[in-house]
């Protein structure tokens, strides 16, 4: 069984589909701890809710971010994590942090990337005259939003929607997909060889 280590910055709702996942079976895995860079995050909540232990680590605390990812790295590997899923964590990590555990770091990214990488891509994609829109779950690498992508589930950009409406239909889709990426993850399915996403031996599409 894999230890994983969430890491989250709000609401946690995908968070929330995870532990859901593991309480029905379907994730051979147990998040060992959650940590959050805000000490107000929903997430904190449903953790504690569900019995997991909580970490906050907030940049006040640190003299500048590598020595917060520092601290953070070293709790991780003191919980002895195996996985680490990002979840709404919205501060970017250092190429330190990320080199320290390359292949164990996944992210899930409410856009189809390449395109819209970064902030408010809901609102660039409708912005655009997009008729599709989705979401990306990823390996980690240095690059922000980058590194090998595992998963890419689409939703129709409708001409009448409003942006919580395409808000929502990405959330669907987020929280159906996500908890499978940790489960073939947790089941050794899935892996990162020289920088390219590979499940049961075959190379997924960049």
């Amino acid at each position: 069984m894999k230890n994983i280590v969430v890491m989250i910055s709000g609401n946690g709702s995908n968070l929330q589909a995870i532990i859901d996942a593991i309480d029905t079976g379907k994730i051979n895995g147990r998040i060992c701890a959650v940590i959050s860079n805000k000490a107000t995050a929903y997430g904190l909540e449903r953790a504690k809710q569900a019995g997991i232990s909580t970490f906050i680590f907030t940049k006040k605390d640190f003299s500048d971010n590598l020595a917060m990812d520092n601290a953070i790295a070293e709790q991780i590997e003191a919980l002895q994590a195996d996985l680490i899923v990002l979840a709404g964590y919205m501060k970017i990590l250092t190429p330190e942090f990320t080199a320290r555990f390359t292949g164990k770091i996944l992210n899930i990214h409410p856009s189809l990337l390449p395109k819209y990488a970064g902030l408010n891509p809901h609102q660039r994609a409708m912005e655009a005259g997009d008729s599709e829109h989705g979401t990306t779950i990823h390996f980690v690498n240095e690059e922000v939003d980058g590194g090998a992508i595992i998963l890419q589930a689409k939703v129709p950009i409708y001409p009448d929607d409003e942006l919580d409406d395409v808000i929502e239909r990405v959330y669907e889709q987020e929280h159906r997909y996500y908890p499978l990426v940790v489960q073939w993850f947790c089941d050794d399915r899935l892996k990162l060889v020289e920088g390219k996403a590979y499940l049961d031996n075959q190379l997924l599409s960049p």
